[in-house]
This record gives structure tokens, sequence and C-alpha cells, in this order.
């Protein structure tokens, strides 16, 4: 599988790690989105779409996410610790919803994405620089 495309938004919000998010259109075909770039300790990585996990209230079976406290449909309490937790022990907070296969897959997009975010950056300093459009997504939450 090919990358045909890649579209990259930056942020210009420099206190958060967030540093942009990028689009990536597999052989003209698929296109994935919302895979955010961000700042970490040993550089840039990725970070893959991803949602929310929720559970059922045991009282209503509304639905919340893990972290609530209180049931949002009936205002009962919610057990503190109710979700799977992962190899660090930690509570899974967020599941993926498009992900690399393996390590090199992760590897090679990664590297990609990387590589067209400096590119971005590198125009952005240009007179006359005119940003990606993304009108199909709200981005602009994020540059406040």
């Amino acid at each position: 599988m090919n990358i045909t495309e890649i579209r990259i938004k930056l942020l210009s919000n420099s206190r958060d790690k967030l540093r942009g998010f990028a689009s990536v259109t597999l052989d003209n075909l698929l296109v994935v989105r919302d895979i955010k770039i961000i700042e970490g300790g040993q550089g840039l990585f990725l970070a893959m779409p991803s949602r929310k996990l929720c559970d059922r209230c045991g009282k209503c079976g509304g639905k919340n996410n893990l972290r609530a406290r209180f049931c949002n449909d009936c205002g009962v309490r919610l057990r503190e610790y109710r979700g799977e937790v992962d190899e660090r022990g930690r509570p899974r907070l967020y599941a993926d919803i498009a992900h690399p296969i393996n390590q090199r897959s992760r590897d090679f997009v990664q590297a990609r994405v990387i590589e067209a975010y400096h590119d971005e950056v590198e125009r952005s300093k240009q007179d006359g620089y005119v940003a990606a459009r993304f009108d199909d997504l709200d981005y602009e939450a994020y540059d406040a």
C-alpha cells in the first residue's frame, strides 16, 4: 500500500505538545484523518485517531466515559476503576480507530508524516504561505 497524499494542519499554540494534525491518503482509496503530531521527550511522534472508551451505568444503563464519577443520565456514583488496564497497569481510556499493524508499518507511516510536517513548517515560513484547507474538520478549537 502506498501513501499517495499527506495533508498537514499546523497548530500555532506552542504551549501544548500537540504540534499539528495529519490526514493520510492510502492508494487514492482510503483516508485516515485526525492523526495527531505530538512533541515528546524524544522528538515528534504520531498518535493515531482514537475514541474514548465508555461503559454502562449499572443502575440505568446510561453510557459514560471511564473517567466519569457519576452517571450522565441518572447521577448515581460510579465505581472508580471500571475499565481494563494496559500492560503498565494504567487504565485504558482510549481505543485506536485506525492504526498500523506492526512496528515496521508504524515507523514507515510516522517517518513519512513527520517529513511532511517538517516540509509544511518550512513552507509556512515563506511569504505568501497559504495553509492546507481542512474545511471538513474542526481543528480551529485546538488553535485557541
